[in-house]
């Protein structure tokens, strides 16, 4: 009885960490396909920009990209303004790749 409560229970938690890595995968794309390509995306990166004097907040160099300090976990999108700073090419790569 034991041994088939125990693999009962490994069999949920398969189960459920793989149901966990399929929404993880389809809010990766939905965000790297589409949210990063609209409208919405580009205003509020604009904005960042902008407000940061399109200045590289970590080095000072010239920024052509937005970086998110945080991610909004459910609510793709709508993420504060604060969440995000302007950064350099090689700042972003290196906050990525720590």
């Amino acid at each position: 009885m034991i041994f088939i409560l125990l693999i009962l229970a490994v069999v949920i938690l398969a189960v459920k960490r793989k149901m966990f890595e399929v929404k993880r995968k389809k809010r990766r794309d939905y965000y790297r396909n589409e949210y990063l390509k609209s409208d919405e995306w580009q205003r509020k990166r604009y904005v960042v920009l902008k407000r940061d004097n399109w200045r590289c907040v970590y080095c000072g160099g010239r920024a052509t990209q937005v970086h998110h300090k945080r991610y909004a976990r459910k609510n793709i999108g709508k993420e504060p303004i604060e969440w995000l700073v302007s950064v350099c090419k090689s700042c972003h790569d290196a906050q990525h790749y720590k």
